[in-house]
């Protein structure tokens, strides 16, 4: 195991601007995953990272040793550091001192929108999207797809948000979603206040996609007008509207009872 213990290393330079930077973890097709769970999930699911990173103070922790270990076994490249050092790549407080660098998962785009999917619109919060990302991932939903000003799928917050969820998607960033929606065999959903059609009320027992859209805007009304079927959720008056991850979850979950 190598021990990383200057700032002034190179390879620590880069970690660091990795770790600081969403454009360079764009443009090198990797990223961080930080924390046990996050590694435990990545190696349950798509196997060794391409570089395991350990703090000093946790070397020894029950959890994270044999992930260590396991990493070493494998001729992973693994790293410790001072807890100094690990620190300013971490965005964790008081976690334990383990990061995978790994690289960016690039599924295969799928020729037509035909199986059951989510389609996302200039979604901004990080946490919005982690946590439809997470409730996708457990109602049994594949693909999700991303518009160009939706958030970075795999930035460090949105991971923390989707525990481990990433790990079960297909995930398609920087999508024309125009051209994704037109080439939809399937229903289309969107949520909206304007319609008196239910979320109770229409036919779920099949695959359909979910176009969801910014926290405070909704969907662009171009993408709106392909959607098939617009659906409301029953809330009381005097709330204007629900979270778009609270609404996400609401109809993933109902599909999922009518297919039961």
């Amino acid at each position: 195991m190598k021990t990383i213990s200057s700032r002034d290393n190179p390879l620590y330079k880069e970690l660091k601007h990795l770790a600081t930077s969403s454009q360079a973890r764009r443009k090198s097709g990797r990223t961080l995953l930080d924390g046990v769970h996050l590694c435990q999930a990545y190696r349950q699911h798509l196997g060794e990272p391409q570089l395991c990173i350990v703090s000093e103070s946790s070397a020894q922790h029950h959890e994270v040793a044999p992930m260590v270990a396991r990493c070493l076994a494998a001729g992973t490249q693994t790293i410790c550091m001072p807890d100094a050092l690990y620190h300013a790549l971490s965005q964790v407080e008081h976690g334990v001192g383990l990061m995978f660098i790994v690289a960016t998962p690039s599924p295969e785009f799928p020729a037509q929108l035909s199986h059951c999917s989510v389609v996302l619109d200039n979604l901004q919060d990080p946490g919005n999207l982690g946590s439809i990302l997470r409730s996708a991932a457990a109602a049994g939903i594949k693909n999700v797809f991303c518009s160009i000003g939706t958030a970075f799928a795999w930035s460090p917050k949105v991971m923390r948000a989707g525990m481990g969820a990433h790990f079960l998607l297909n995930i398609f960033e920087n999508v024309n979603l125009h051209s994704l929606l037109a080439s939809a065999t399937i229903p289309v959903l969107a949520t909206s206040s304007h319609t008196s059609q239910t979320i109770y009320q229409v036919d779920l027992n099949q695959p359909v996609v979910w176009l969801f859209g910014h926290e405070g805007q909704g969907v662009a009304d171009d993408l709106m007008a392909m959607a098939t079927h617009t659906v409301t959720i029953p809330q009381r008056p005097e709330i204007e509207s629900l979270n778009v991850a609270a609404s996400a979850a609401i109809c993933f979950f109902e599909q999922v009872r009518q297919s039961q």
